[in-house]
């Protein structure tokens, strides 16, 4: 029997049209959002919330800074730079904005920074600044001449923390930003052990240096003017190679620090590790070790004792001198620029010996004597500071004249060493502290 589903092509059904809508008119896109708007009074909300913002950012005034003066500040006090920065996740550094201000009704987010030899003489100044800027601070110190008692006003403040760990060995934090400041830093503590100062400066490099690859933070490294040597020019730049005795006594500090430049730029270039580096020079200041062999505190211990002022040598080598806020000021600077450096930071006046005792004298005590003593092995005959690079690029240069921060200076010196007893009592007692580390 055959199939009844028999083709039949000439008797198919004609195919009708597919369904089409009706064309949309050009006047009917143009109303949408305003129908859109009106529906629900969706305008009415936009209009409020426009005119909330409004109010909200014009009722907020803009921050003001009262004008620098060095003469009203003491050995703690904060000053009025604050860098504008965004904030940073552990991924990466985020955009800087160096010396710019907040936008108007947003408040800046505080970054999270390690300060390695943050309980040292310059590490705790630079901690309070940042405390005082609205930065969580972590201090890393293993207190060889850091002190407790120069971060003690911290202590319960809920964006402080301070950590005991010597930087040779490994450390592991999350932070935004790395203030590399710890190894000693005066002839006196670096030639104590100096096996200890040269790994500090190699070995405690490399692993901030790691953690600041791990964990995406910008590191500042904070070199020195010693790099320099006994130096042939006069005064020195950034691009002078310097003239160093690679096997003397001082070539556990001077060749460490060249040794930590070299790292850095290696992991610059190497590793694409956001880099900073600042070479200090001579600095003085409140919470400095009294009894560390610099020459600023070597001469105001001594006239305040009651003591004769050691000169070695003719007294005719010179330094320059930069008081501390200045350096502080120049190295938060140099972290939230975009320049990698090396930056010059010292105070271009300069003093020499016999001159700088001479201040002191005025400052301290008119009959201080002066006694010379032969001079050490390798110290330079002439160190001075060109900072064109540090006024052109970060527009940073010192404040605070000798004559102006060495009275500051001389205040702490006094309280710390006579503690609640007048000066010239019979009863001062002087207490000189000496720690060691091994190798």
């Amino acid at each position: 029997m055959g199939s009844e589903l028999t083709y039949r092509g000439h008797e198919s059904q004609p195919v009708t049209d597919s369904y089409s809508p009706k064309p949309i008119k050009p006047w009917f896109l143009v109303t949408r959002p305003i129908r859109y708007l009106l529906r629900e009074q969706r305008l009415v909300f936009v209009l409020v919330g426009i005119a909330i913002a409004s109010l909200f950012f014009t009722a907020i005034p803009s921050s003001s800074h009262a004008p620098y003066d060095p003469s009203q500040m003491s050995g703690t006090d904060t000053f009025s730079y604050v860098p504008a920065v965004s904030h940073v996740g552990s991924s990466g550094f985020g955009s800087v904005r160096s010396g710019g201000k907040v936008p108007l009704g947003l408040k800046r987010k505080g970054l999270r920074i390690v300060v390695t030899g943050g309980a040292g003489f310059v590490g705790s100044h630079l901690v309070d600044r940042l405390i005082a800027r609205g930065d969580s601070v972590i201090v890393v110190d293993n207190f060889f001449t850091g002190r407790k008692e120069n971060v003690m006003h911290h202590f319960g403040n809920p964006n402080f923390e301070l950590i005991r760990h010597d930087v040779v060995e490994p450390l592991l934090l999350e932070v935004d930003q790395i203030y590399h400041l710890a190894c000693p830093a005066s002839p006196v503590h670096y030639k104590f052990n100096p096996v200890k100062t040269i790994k500090t400066n190699v070995v405690g490099t490399l692993n901030m240096l790691g953690l600041a690859k791990r964990v995406g933070a910008r590191f500042l490294l904070t070199s020195t003017s010693e790099v320099y040597g006994d130096p042939l020019q006069h005064p020195q730049k950034e691009t002078y190679w310097g003239n160093v005795n690679p096997i003397g006594v001082r070539s556990c500090y001077d060749e460490g620090k060249r040794t930590a430049e070299t790292l850095t730029m290696d992991y610059h270039r190497g590793a694409e590790v956001e880099v900073r580096i600042a070479r200090i020079f001579n600095t003085y200041g409140p919470r400095m070790c009294i009894d560390d062999g610099r020459v600023v505190s070597n001469f105001v211990a001594q006239a305040l004792r009651k003591e004769p002022l050691t000169v070695y040598g003719d007294g005719k080598q010179t330094r320059s001198f930069q008081y501390v806020s200045d350096l502080v000021e120049g190295l938060m600077r140099l972290m939230e620029g975009e320049h990698v450096g090396p930056f010059n930071l010292g105070n271009p006046g300069e003093f020499t010996m016999l001159e700088l005792a001479e201040v002191v004298q005025e400052t301290i005590d008119p009959n201080a004597k002066i006694e010379f003593k032969s001079n050490t092995e390798d110290d330079p005959h002439k160190r001075k500071p060109d900072i064109s690079k540090a006024k052109e690029l970060l527009g940073w240069e010192p404040k605070v004249s000798l004559r102006k921060g060495l009275p500051l200076m001389v205040k702490d010196f006094r309280q710390r060493i006579f503690g609640d007893h007048k000066e010239g009592s019979a009863s001062t007692t002087t207490t000189t502290t000496t720690s060691s580390t091994s190798s």
